[in-house]
């Protein structure tokens, strides 16, 4: 049987209860989910790469079907790479939604 996945990227910075909430509401639909830790030399976070992924790894262990990684670049090409056709985002407000389906519609075409 085919698994279905699905890719929540971000930079994660920090880890919040709305990140958590989020990938465990998509493990209750997807086979996996692939969580992408950014690495964007562009910007300064306030945790390291190896925190920001320590810190999702306290978050959920080994749990089954989650897959933790980073990742640099487009984020279509990580998903290609692995087969995956859904991205999952959050949304905190509703001007969130303009920026998020651009960005939506930009990733299909790509």
């Amino acid at each position: 049987m085919k698994k279905t996945k699905a890719l929540y990227p971000g930079s994660f910075d920090p880890l919040t209860h709305g990140h958590i909430d989020l990938i465990n509401r998509a493990h209750e639909i997807f086979d996996e989910v692939y969580v992408a830790v950014a690495m964007n030399s562009e910007k300064t976070p306030l945790f390291s790469l190896e925190e920001r992924l320590n810190f999702l790894k306290q978050a959920f262990g080994r749990k089954k079907g989650i897959i933790l990684s980073a990742f640099d670049g487009l984020i279509v090409n990580y998903a290609k790479a692995r087969r995956i056709g859904i991205i999952i985002r959050g949304l905190r407000a509703t001007s969130d939604f303009d920026y998020e389906f651009q960005m939506a519609m930009t990733n299909r075409i790509l």
